[in-house]
């Protein structure tokens, strides 16, 4: 599962480098994940479905943006809304289209077009990657990205609106966020309420595990995903409880994430 988390990072990166905390990534997903399968199953096109999946998530992007950005509401406060409301509005929307708020599974659902054995989500992940990595360093909206996380003042003296610089950022991780959460959806060909459960906090750290850098961010996944299988292969060779082999993934992310910070700790101490 790198696909699902890689990209919701890597929306989390921008809104990270703006100055923004973004703890919506799990109710990004999730409404993402959501649309992905209603528009599929509507259409018969998981690329649309991926489409859906990232304009709804933009829009709740926005919705989140306008509440912290113009009407200066609590950006932590904030972020807990959004996931509940995102939790939420799936829940009545699949009661009144499905007439179920659990699971909702298609006996005939498009599968993912797949290339070399990977579907295009994945290859997607890689692209965007591979985008980030340029648009952040060698782009003026770049530059602006993150003077607007450091600085506010530099970018008020060359005249540029930082409040705008973040509110993109804001839109572009809910773009990838809710394709993080279509990834999810989509592979399983159904949705789960609780299906980005954790992801979108496991998605955060990934960013500062990863030096807040878009190959680090892609390594870090790498990792998380093959601690996930693991876990998953695990079950059935160990005589280990269930619960602590789910939990393997998140054991290795927390105490990745105390290695790095005391090697940050060490690396300030050098300075």
């Amino acid at each position: 599962m790198t696909t699902p988390i890689l990209l919701a990072a890597l929306g989390g990166l921008f809104t990270e480098l703006a100055g923004v905390l973004n703890i919506a990534l799990e109710g990004l997903m999730l409404i993402g994940a959501f649309t992905a399968v209603l528009i599929t199953e509507l259409t018969g096109s998981t690329i649309l479905g991926s489409i859906g999946a990232a304009l709804a998530g933009t829009a709740l992007a926005y919705i989140l943006g306008l509440l912290t950005l113009r009407f200066k509401a609590n950006i932590f406060i904030a972020g807990l809304a959004a996931n509940l409301f995102a939790i939420g509005v799936t829940n009545y929307l699949s009661s009144i289209i499905f007439g179920t708020k659990g699971v909702i599974r298609f006996i005939e659902f498009p599968e993912l077009i797949k290339l070399v054995g990977h579907n295009f989500l994945f290859y997607t992940g890689l692209v965007f990657t591979l985008f980030t990595i340029w648009l952040i360093n060698r782009t003026a909206f770049g530059l602006r990205l993150r003077a607007s996380g450091y600085n506010f003042t530099v970018l008020k003296i060359k005249g540029v609106d930082p409040y705008d610089v973040q509110m993109k950022s804001i839109l572009i991780s809910g773009a990838l966020s809710g394709l993080g959460g279509a990834a999810l959806s989509l592979k399983l060909g159904a949705y789960v309420p609780n299906m980005t459960a954790g992801r979108g906090w496991i998605a955060l750290v990934t960013i500062y595990l990863g030096r807040k850098h878009p190959a680090g961010i892609f390594i870090t996944c790498l990792i998380f995903a093959g601690a996930e299988y693991f876990s998953n292969a695990a079950q059935g060779i160990f005589q280990i409880p269930a619960d602590l082999l789910l939990g393997f993934p998140y054991i290795i992310t927390f105490i990745g994430m105390i290695v790095f910070s005391v090697i940050s700790n060490r690396n300030k101490g050098v300075e």
